[in-house]
């Protein structure tokens, strides 16, 4: 055993173990899907300038989102109830009460000079008792909009006259919470101001410090909520009319370290258009029931096992070292997503299985690559090949990620809801899958190779000899690319079929993007929720999702209803539960409304944008644009089918049209991958013929690692249950477009482009060493754990 493959097994076993506590000792944090959570409505309240009307709800609820995401909490439902209400749901919080405190309070800001000691009691409303009142004199920095000022208590209960407000929470950039350990200043907030802010705090501060030092006419009021919640002193060493100049202030007080996160993220997220008021507070079961639950356990089990055999039986011995790998990858996975906290939804888990079969893709490129080096050099040892193997792989292992990790950092940075949630999810994923690949997988691999069984017995490896398909296409040499744009109209007629599906059939969004109606009813007889959903399903409401709710109601989400539709749904319910009441009927707007879409687009059209930045870097900019070109093509082949077949698309939908778009562009990178390599190294061959030879070369790989991701995703689909059967069809439709784009799509308009492109052919590989060609050409093909050395 080499040093490199020491450090590697010993590393792979410290991560394992880790991983394996983790998993051991922490419990994950379900969605509502899988153990339910906490239900909120919040009542938005009209103030004396602003109406509670549907769209300053709409704003509240977008800001309600900023919140609850800086409060950590993943995956939450948040949707708007007729007019002026808005319905939380929170999957697995740990302190509900904190949770709807921080959720609740309208986070006015406001920046005021002090006049002096007040003469009468602080003003009423400075209690928070009065919800209709109107908490901010001023939505703009540097407004008077409350001229007659305020009468406020201090930190230290003093009433004080204070002026009207000269900045607000909307001229501030930044809010962060630090502790002051050397200055013994504790916890505070740290505020950083814009631009023109930043001239009204230095305008207040100056015209403060023209008053002496201990006088109350000194400091600056900073109010929260018409609380005051610091009143610091100008420092003496500021000047009359020069004030602060930094732009930039700090909010200190008696804070703990939650108080002071928690009012920098309110800080941060914004003010509430109008005040809110929490009308109700109980706690929702799980979407899903027990038995859809264990059905897609069951399934995603066996598809699993049903990956690691089929690699077991391609790549023999080293197929099921790989297997263990995967494993592992798994383990390390979910302990990784226990402990940041990422709450695990149904298509969560399925895409994290999922990820499981398409984490064998790095393991296939270098077998592959290993088994190429074996045909061409039949001499040379098996351990030599697999590391020229791992090699010669690290390029499209390393590109493909990258990509991936540029598009799952934008989706987090730029997302919201379960966008964000999703970006982590796929990082994480592509991350562990590396590390197993890479690190579990190569000890193991390297190990059984140094083993004088292994390497005498060859047929056992599972490497050294060429596989069937690859042995086949060789013989065959199919001219695939000679007329490239045959291809392309293929394509193309692909694309126009299914943009008629979406004109023609229309795309059946679901409830999360239309809204719909929110029923909730008392039964005189317990009905648990599985044989509710059955019941609906029987009587035609089979998307109806089903909840209990508070003490053994049944709460039923559905799309558009009429009373009609209303009345045998709740028909339906009484066969079962007896006598059937109706407790709340409310309709309500989308979850995924159009801040989170929009946020949503913005953050994948700069993904892609990179994406393309990054593969015209690191390629050519017509392999960019190729590449691009064939995920485009997917992603409306995707939603086209699901027009055509009128199957519903919603947020599950969404989860599998990401994946889609990562599975296709790690596609075509490989295949690009290859098509760099060969060209740079026969610049005068025709781009065609080099092409063609890189598809014969990566169908083997292309073909593996798609049966990989088939397996699993056909068992979540026939034995996952109607939770799973959409996200398992897309994922089905998606790989296979993906797989025919990435070598009939990308390759072909590659090769068109170039036909104009000015740009030389890449430069060959770097070779080592020095003296003639024929020297480099020798040194370069050494057997790596040769150093050289001859008796």
């Amino acid at each position: 055993m080499t040093r490199a493959t020491a450090v590697r097994a010993v590393l792979a076993v410290a991560v394992l173990l880790v991983s394996v506590y983790i998993s051991l000792t922490m419990s994950p944090r379900l969605g509502l899907d899988l153990q339910g959570g906490t239900r909120i409505v919040l009542q938005a309240r009209d103030t004396a300038t602003v109406e509670a009307d549907r769209e300053t709800t709409d704003r509240t609820l977008e800001v309600l989102r900023q919140r609850i995401d800086s409060l950590g909490v993943s995956e939450p439902t948040l949707t708007r109830s007729g007019e002026d209400r808005i319905i939380v749901e929170l999957p697995d919080v740990q302190d509900p009460r904190q949770a709807a405190e921080v959720i609740g309070r309208t986070a006015q800001l406001t920046f005021h000079a002090v006049e002096g000691p007040a003469v009468e009691e602080p003003d009423e409303k400075a209690s928070g008792s009065d919800p209709t009142a109107d908490p901010s004199p001023t939505t703009d920095p540097g407004s008077t909009a409350d001229p007659d000022g305020l009468t406020l208590s201090d930190e230290q209960g003093r009433a004080l006259a204070l002026g009207p407000s000269r900045l607000s929470g909307a001229g501030v950039e930044d809010a962060t919470a630090g502790f002051d350990a050397q200055g013994g200043a504790g916890w505070s907030v740290s505020l950083e101001f814009r631009k023109d802010a930043g001239q009204d705090w230095k305008r207040l501060t100056g015209e403060a410090a023209c008053h002496p030092a201990g006088d109350d006419r000194r400091r600056v009021a900073i109010v929260l909520d018409e609380k005051v919640i610091s009143s610091p002193q100008v420092d003496p060493s500021v000047g009359c009319k020069v004030g602060l100049p930094s732009g930039a202030t700090q909010i200190t007080g008696s804070f703990s370290a939650d108080e002071a996160r928690d009012l920098a993220l309110l800080i941060k997220g914004g003010a509430l258009p109008v005040p809110v008021e929490i009308v109700e507070q109980r706690t929702v079961g799980p979407t899903l029931g027990a038995a859809a639950i264990d059905a897609s356990a069951r399934a995603a089990l066996i598809g699993a096992a049903a990956t690691a055999l089929f690699i077991t039986i391609v790549y023999r011995l080293f197929g099921a070292l790989a297997a263990v790998a995967l494993g592992a990858y798994g383990v390390i996975s979910y302990a990784a997503l226990v402990a940041l906290g990422v709450t695990l939804t149904l298509p969560g888990l399925a895409g994290f299985v999922l990820a499981i079969g398409m984490a064998v893709d790095a393991n296939v490129l270098v077998f592959e690559r290993a088994r190429e080096e074996c045909a061409e050099r039949p001499k040379r040892s098996l351990r030599s090949a697999l590391a020229t193997g791992f090699t010669k792989a690290w390029s499209a292992v390393a590109d493909s990620n990258a990509t991936t990790l540029i598009a799952a950092g934008l989706l987090f940075f730029l997302g919201s809801g379960p966008v964000k949630g999703f970006g982590v999810t796929l990082a994480i994923g592509v991350i562990a899958s590396m590390f197993s690949a890479l690190v579990i997988a190569r000890a193991l691999t390297e190990i059984a190779a140094s083993t004088r069984f292994v390497s005498d017995y060859r047929g056992v490896n599972g490497i050294a000899r060429p596989g069937a398909v690859r042995t086949w296409l060789v013989r065959k040499d199919p001219q695939l690319f000679r007329k490239p744009v045959r291809w392309l109209v293929v394509s193309v007629a692909l694309v126009a079929v299914a943009v008629a599906g979406i004109v023609v059939r229309g795309i059946d969004l679901g409830v999360e993007f239309t809204g719909g109606r929110l029923v909730e009813y008392s039964t005189s007889r317990p009905v648990d929720v599985e044989t509710a959903r059955d019941t609906l399903a029987a009587a035609g409401f089979g998307d109806a999702e089903v909840t209990t709710a508070g003490d053994g109601d049944l709460s039923v989400r559905t799309g558009k209803l009429d009373n009609d539709g209303e009345h045998a749904l709740r028909t339906a319910l009484a066969e079962e539960g007896g006598e059937t009441t109706k407790v709340r009927d409310e309709l309500i707007g989308p979850s995924l409304g159009d801040e989170l879409r929009r946020n949503a687009l913005i953050a994948l059209g700069v993904a892609v944008a990179v994406q393309l930045a990054y593969l015209a870097v690191r390629f050519r900019w017509t392999f960019a644009v190729a590449s691009v070109g064939a995920m485009v093509h997917d992603v409306i082949l995707v939603v086209g089918a699901f027009a055509w077949l009128g199957r519903p698309v919603d947020g599950i939908f969404l989860a599998a049209l990401l994946t889609v778009i990562g599975y296709s562009v790690n596609d075509s990178v490989v295949v690009f991958d290859r098509v760099r390599e060969l060209w740079g190294a026969n610049r005068r061959t025709p781009l065609d013929t080099i092409g063609r030879r890189a598809v014969l070369q990566t169908v083997p790989r292309t073909v593996n690692t798609g049966m990989g991701a088939l397996f699993i995703l056909a068992a979540l689909a026939v034995l996952g249950g109607d939770s799973l059967a959409d996200f398992a069809l897309a994922l089905l439709i998606g790989i296979v477009v993906g797989t025919w784009s990435s070598v009939f799509t990308a390759v072909p308009g590659a090769i068109l482009l170039e036909r104009n492109a000015t740009t030389p052919p890449p430069a060959p590989g770097k070779r080592k060493g020095k003296g003639s060609a024929r020297g480099r050409q020798s040194v370069s093909r050494r057997d790596p754990l040769d150093n050289g050395a001859r008796v």
